[in-house]
This record gives structure tokens, sequence and C-alpha cells, in this order.
């Protein structure tokens, strides 16, 4: 295979969307304005808007065999994502969400079914062939193993003499839970999330960077999106990147908004792109993933 692909590291789930006019009141039987399966999770959605800008991309993660899997799979395919890394697994199920959007608000409201269906392993990661990459992006989930699979491309990367054929490394911090704080120091890039920074006593983007940044490994850099705010970014000099929230005319769905954002950012720095540009960009598409249901469209 070809040098350059993105290779996002997380969840997959079958997402199912109940569109209603106005959020449900309690013990109130309501009509859904109408109901589809989606394709989610973090990193599966974040491979979805980089297929749609451009970047061959890849996506590993955990499948349970059924029905489920297979809508997963075909949806994959049609968006031209590789799964030639995907983990199948002998037990548990593959996760759904049952995912409330209302329209006329924008909000959305999901209750994802937890399952005993295993996460990626570091072994499961050391059948791939690393040379296929440019770039591999970690959702926060199981984060002892994810520690093993971020040391051996670091591993890979000490092996390479040209700076070209090492792989970049980013990692989400999205859920308040503390194993994941072990990621902090593992990526050249971070993610983290709005309710991370909340957790850790910050009320904007960039107290939350500058407060959090010495947990990182030296000249990474620190991102932190803050919904209608827009997005900061903390460089190794010190030097803070803002960009302006997006909107869309109409809020609609933010469904996926985030994986929007970092799929977006991701692509801009592969290619060449400086963090200001980067910044700008991920706000831009996320906004416009907001004014739309679903991913396609995303462009226009």
């Amino acid at each position: 295979m070809a040098k350059g692909k993105i290779l996002c590291v997380g969840l997959v789930c079958l997402d199912i969307i109940n569109v209603v006019d106005k959020y449900p009141e309690e013990d109130t039987d309501n009509r859904c304005l109408s109901q589809r399966w989606q394709r989610g999770g973090n990193a599966s959605n974040s491979c979805t808007v980089l297929s749609l800008l451009g970047a061959p991309c890849a996506f590993m993660g955990s499948l349970a065999p059924g029905p489920v899997a297979d809508f997963i799979v075909g949806d994959f395919v049609r968006r031209g994502v590789d799964i030639s890394g995907m983990a199948w697994q002998e037990r548990g199920e593959t996760p759904c969400a049952c995912c409330v959007v209302c329209p006329t608000t924008g909000t959305r409201t999901v209750v994802l079914s937890d399952t005993n269906l295993p996460d990626v392993s570091a072994e499961d990661f050391s059948k791939l062939d690393l040379s296929q990459y440019k770039w591999i992006h970690w959702e926060g989930r199981n984060a002892e193993e994810q520690i093993k699979m971020i040391e051996k491309v670091r591993e890979y990367n000490s092996k390479q003499q040209r700076e070209e054929n090492r792989i970049t490394i980013s990692v989400e911090i999205e859920k308040t839970r503390e194993p994941l704080y072990q990621l902090f120091p593992c990526g050249d890039l971070v993610f983290i999330s709005k309710d991370v920074a909340i957790h850790f006593g910050f009320h904007s983007a960039a107290s939350a960077l500058r407060g959090l940044y010495s947990r990182l490994r030296k000249g990474a850099v620190l991102i932190c999106a803050w919904a209608e705010k827009g997005a900061d970014a903390l460089c190794p000099d010190g030097v803070l990147v803002h960009s302006d929230a997006f909107p869309p005319e109409r809020l609609v769905d933010t469904l996926g908004a985030g994986d929007t954002f970092n799929a977006s950012v991701i692509y801009t720095l592969s290619r060449g792109g400086s963090l200001q540009e980067a910044l700008t960009f991920g706000c831009q598409i996320a906004g416009k993933k907001c004014g739309i249901h679903g991913y396609d469209g995303i462009l226009q």
C-alpha cells in the first residue's frame, strides 16, 4: 500500500438517529419526523470527514459479526475508508447509540448502550504495516493499551532516517475519565474537549491550554475547541492561536461536530498547512456540519 494514509484508532458504533420537532417531555408520546441509521463513533466519524475531504484514510476498531457490523462495513466501503486493520472479536456486541436530534434547537442527546466488546489491543495493532501511514490518531479509550501502541510508533519513527517517513501522532482526550489523562504526554498533537477543560477547573479554551500544557511532551501542540467560542491552540513556543466559530445560518445537527473539527485540523496539518489555517478550517467545516444532517454536503 502507498505511504500517506491517515489512520484513526477508536470506536465505531451504530447511531440510530430520531429527528423530532421538539425535545420529548417526560411521560409523553411523540412522533419522530424521521429515523435513520448512521455509522458513528469518534474515530469512525473522523474517517468519514477525512474521506470526504479527499484524504486517503483507514480505520482500526473492534467489531462483532452480525447485521450491525454488516451495515457498518458497507458504509465504510461506500465512503472509501480502508478497514483492513479491523479487529474482529469473537465475543461481545457491536455498540449502538440512540440519538435524539431536534432541528428546532440544534441539540442532540445520545444514549450509548454499553457492551462487552473489547477495544483494540496493542497485539492487534502490532499486526499493522506502519509504513503505509503518515499520521495516526487515537481516540482516547483503553489508555494503557493505546500507550503501548504509541510506543510502537515511536520505535518505528526512531528507525526512520528521513523525516517524511515518520508518523505524526495525535490523541483525543474527550471523556472526563482519570485513566485517559495518561495520554497527555503521548501525542505530537493533543485534542482536549471542553468537558475535560471544565473538569480541571478552567472556563475558557485559552486558560485550559495554558494550565494543562505542562502535561505534554516537549514540542507538542495542545488544541481545545469551545463550541460557539471557536477553538484555540497552544504552540511549543508559547504562542496562542485562535479561530472564531463559523455557525451555520440554522443550527440543525451538532452530532459529530467535534469529530469533524478534529478531522479537518488533521487534514490541514497533514498537507503542510499552518496551525492557524488548520484551526480556521476546522471551525469552518464543523460549522457547516452543524447546519446539515449527517455529513453529505459538508463541503458545499
